[in-house]
């Protein structure tokens, strides 16, 4: 366990003693320290709880990339997901959102952080929008696929596989649902909404067609090989932004201060890569078939989840408590079938 999981373990350590510290530089006491290293401790549990699927999905793509962009995703992946997804990304929307500089983002962040934390929530509506359609259709690529012969929940996925042979259904299915849900929008975020949602679905077909377009250069190539550069990479980062969306906006329940939640999303973002990784090594998803499928079905209903967001309050434990409950069922259903096919045989 500790060669997966020992950089992780040693940056909880380092991320628990950061977190100390700014919480005894704020107040001066023993129970500001404390309530700080509680704090980073519940964010970093929290985003585990609700990016565990997110580790399945990822281990399904890193399987495909060579050991060269796997040494990437773990080192530039995770800088990209502490300090690029968890405090730049959020500045940028406080800043496009307030109409301010980058400069002053962060300054409310640093010294009027409940100001940047209600401006940060403002925005819950293009965020989840962008969200919602981004993993709506990640989601629907693995259903819809014609090639997909593992089928979990055989009387629902048959036929969704079968409709995949119609072009381009998963954009149809993702604007019909956009479309419902502005209906039910206020009249006055009704715009934000539409132009989120249709440019997380432009970046999911932008980040696909750069996929494929690397595959068509690389004939010559294996598959493989094909898909272990540059594009799969930046699927797992925008992956990694749809499924942190949540976290960091529901970190701010917790706590105000933009560097305390950064230290507990990263350590828990550190921790799902190295999952990822030992799914990957352990080849999980090949011993327990039906993991992959879970952790998509995960997928929608948290893309689901980010529409209704738009409409009202749903609490990150629900979210966190329907992702794990799609795992373990998946698993336990994979150990059900391992287990008979043994005795068949």
């Amino acid at each position: 366990m500790l060669k997966y999981f020992g950089n992780s373990l040693a940056l909880t350590v380092v991320g628990l003693a950061l977190g100390g510290f700014i919480g005894w530089h704020e107040t001066g006491t023993l129970a500001g320290l404390a309530e700080a290293v509680f704090i980073v401790s519940i964010l970093g549990v929290l985003e585990v709880s609700l990016s565990f699927d997110n580790a399945v999905v990822n281990a399904s793509v890193l399987g495909e990339m060579d050991a060269v962009w796997r040494h990437r995703f773990i080192t530039w992946g995770i800088a990209i997901a502490v300090f690029g997804m968890r405090i730049v990304f959020p500045l940028v929307i406080v800043a496009v959102v307030a109409s301010i500089s980058p400069v002053e983002a962060v300054r409310l962040a640093v010294q009027e952080p409940k100001t940047y934390a209600a401006i940060l929530t403002g925005a819950h509506v293009s965020v989840s929008a962008f969200g919602g359609a981004f993993l709506g259709m990640v989601g629907l690529k693995h259903f819809l696929d014609v090639e997909k012969d593992e089928h979990w929940i055989h009387w629902l996925e048959r036929p969704l596989a079968k409709l995949g042979r119609v072009e381009s259904v998963q954009i149809g299915v993702v604007l019909l649902v956009v479309w419902l849900v502005s209906m039910e929008v206020h009249a006055e975020e009704r715009l934000t909404f539409l132009v989120a949602a249709i440019l997380g679905l432009v970046c999911y077909i932008a980040v696909d067609g750069v996929s494929a377009l690397m595959e068509d250069a690389s004939d010559e190539k294996s598959e493989v090989t094909a898909r272990s550069g540059l594009a799969a990479f930046l699927y797992l980062e925008v992956l990694d932004a749809s499924f942190s969306f949540d976290g960091v906006i529901g970190a701010f329940a917790l706590t105000t201060n933009l560097f305390v939640i950064a230290i507990g999303l990263g350590i828990g973002a550190m921790f799902v890569r190295s999952l990822t990784i030992m799914l990957v090594d352990k080849g999980t998803l090949t011993e327990y078939r039906f993991l992959e499928t879970g952790a998509f079905y995960a997928i929608l209903a948290l893309a689901v989840i980010m529409f209704l967001q738009t409409l009202m309050e749903i609490p990150e434990v629900v979210t966190g408590l329907i992702g794990a409950t799609f795992i373990g069922l998946s698993f336990w259903s994979s150990v059900r079938a391992n287990r008979r096919e043994a005795v068949e045989g």
